[in-house]
């Protein structure tokens, strides 16, 4: 699916989405990655749903958004609350959803100047 925008520049926004894929900036990635307005993260080594661990989220907390949206792939599922335990001790909101709402998600949130960390499998 491809996304619309207007009046964004300077940040990353989601372009597209589709089976295995996301397009950041017209730019298409086919693995797991950390999306935030001013950086991208590739190869986030959380390559399955199964392999996430806690060390994962913490990675993601260093990078201090204000809020995590992780998306969880083409299903969603909800991680073990131990995983995303030091992002909600930290005072960081964590959104669990499937990664093609993540990516609209973070689009709107973006859009609204919020410093958000898409957390996406592929």
């Amino acid at each position: 699916m491809k996304l619309h925008l207007s009046g964004m520049t300077g940040q990353n926004m989601f372009t597209g989405y589709g089976a295995g894929h996301v397009i950041i900036n017209h730019q298409r990635y086919e693995h797991s990655l950390i999306v935030l307005p001013d950086r991208i993260i590739e190869n986030w080594d959380a390559t399955a749903f199964e392999d996430v661990t806690a060390e994962h989220f913490d990675f993601v907390k260093s990078l201090q958004p204000e809020m995590v949206l992780f998306g969880t792939g083409a299903t969603l599922r909800f991680p073990h609350p131990r995983l995303t335990r030091s992002l909600i001790q930290a005072g960081i909101g964590v959104d669990v959803m499937d990664t093609a709402a993540a990516c609209r998600t973070y689009n709107i949130l973006t859009a609204e100047g919020r410093r958000v960390a898409a957390a996406l499998l592929i």
